[in-house]
C-alpha cells in the first residue's frame, strides 16, 4: 500500500473534462496537467527511472530505479523496467528494444491498454522518460506523453508524493505493432556516412563524451542541456530552437543517437516539440557503432 506524505486532497475527476486522449496537446505534459487529471479513469502513470551508477574504473553501470520509485512516487504511478522487460536482456547491446510481444506484455501488465493514456516521467533530465516514450509510439500507441521535470520538477512545487509499492491492475491486451519510421540502424548511418543518402545525424552524448568520439559529421546536442538545470523542465521553444538551430537549418531526415539509444530519445523528443517528426533513432547508438573497428569515429 502507498503512504501519502502530504495530507492535501488529490483532485477529483471533473466528469465534463475532455476525454484524456484528446486532452494530450502534444508529447509533453505539465505539473498542473497531470494533477488536475490525477485518478482519472483510463490514465497510467509511469515512473520510468532508471539510476546510472559510475565506478571506480570509470564504467557506468544502470540499476533499476525501483528503490527510489519505493522511495517517493507520484501518486498512484507504477513503476517500469527499462532494463528488462522494457528493453530486451538477451540483446547485444544494453537497451536493445524488445520486440513487440514482449512489449505488449509489458505494457499490459502495467495496466496499459489500446485506450488508456499514458504520462511517463523519470528522476532524471527525463532521457528514460523519453526512451519509453518513444517505445510507446514505435510501437503503435501514441496516447503517451512526458511529465515535464518529471518527479524533480513535481516534487519542487510541493505536490504529493506516496512512498511505497503500486500493485498495476493489468489490462487485458495492449495491441503492438512496430511501426517504421522509427528506428535507424548501422546501415542507414553508414548509407548515410557514404552520400547514398541525404540525413543530419544528432548526438546526445554529454559534450565530454562528443568531443571523446561521435560519428563523423555529428551535431552535438547532449540531453543535459536541453532542460532547465533547477527544474529539469525542457527549455522553452525558443532556446531549443537556438540548441538545434544547425538541425533545423536542413529539411533532411535526423538520425538521433547516443552511446545507447537513450538521451538519443530526449532529442527526439525535443524536436517534436519543435515540430519536427521526420526523427528516427538508432537504437544501437555508439555502443552499436563503435563495436566495428572499421567504422569510422571523429573526436574534437
Amino acid at each position: 500500500m502507498s503512504i501519502t506524505t502530504d495530507d492535501r486532497p488529490l483532485p477529483s475527476r471533473d466528469p465534463r473534462s475532455t476525454p484524456l486522449g484528446a486532452a494530450l496537446a502534444g508529447p509533453l505534459v505539465s505539473t498542473q496537467w497531470l494533477c488536475d487529471h490525477l485518478g482519472s479513469e483510463g490514465l497510467v502513470v509511469i515512473d520510468a527511472t532508471v539510476v546510472a551508477s559510475p565506478g571506480a574504473d570509470g564504467v557506468v553501470s544502470y540499476l533499476r530505479g525501483a528503490e527510489q520509485h519505493r522511495a517517493g512516487h507520484l501518486p498512484g504511478a507504477v513503476f517500469a523496467d527499462l532494463l528488462d522487460p522494457f528493453s530486451d536482456p538477451s540483446g547485444r547491446f544494453p537497451f536493445t528494444r524488445p520486440t513487440a510481444a514482449a512489449f505488449a506484455d509489458a505494457a499490459a501488465a502495467l495496466g496499459v491498454g489500446a485506450d488508456t493514456t499514458v504520462v511517463i516521467y523519470d528522476a532524471s533530465v527525463g532521457q528514460w522518460a523519453s526512451r519509453l516514450w518513444w517505445l510507446f509510439r514505435s510501437f503503435g500507441h501514441d496516447r503517451v506523453a512526458v511529465l515535464d521535470g518529471g518527479v524533480t520538477k513535481w516534487s519542487g512545487e510541493d505536490r504529493p508524493l506516496e512512498t511505497g509499492e503500486v500493485a498495476p491492475v493489468a489490462a487485458d491486451a495492449f495491441p503492438a505493432a512496430e511501426l517504421s519510421g522509427f528506428w535507424s540502424d548501422t546501415d542507414d548511418v553508414a548509407a548515410l556516412l557514404s552520400g547514398e543518402r541525404r540525413g543530419t545525424l544528432v548526438c546526445g552524448t554529454a559534450p565530454r563524451d562528443f568531443a571523446a568520439r561521435h560519428i563523423p559529421g555529428s551535431v552535438s546536442a547532449p540531453a543535459l542541456r536541453l532542460v532547465d538545470r533547477a527544474t529539469n523542465a525542457f527549455l522553452p521553444r525558443a532556446q531549443l530552437r537556438e540548441l538545434f538551430a544547425d538541425v533545423l537549418a536542413s529539411p533532411d531526415p535526423i538520425i538521433a543517437y547516443c552511446g545507447g539509444g537513450i538521451a538519443a530519445a530526449a532529442d527526439a523528443l525535443a524536436l517534436a516539440v519543435l515540430g519536427r517528426h521526420d526523427v528516427t533513432v538508432y537504437d544501437g547508438s555508439l555502443n552499436e557503432w563503435a563495436s566495428d573497428p572499421e567504422a569510422p569515429l571523429a573526436s574534437l
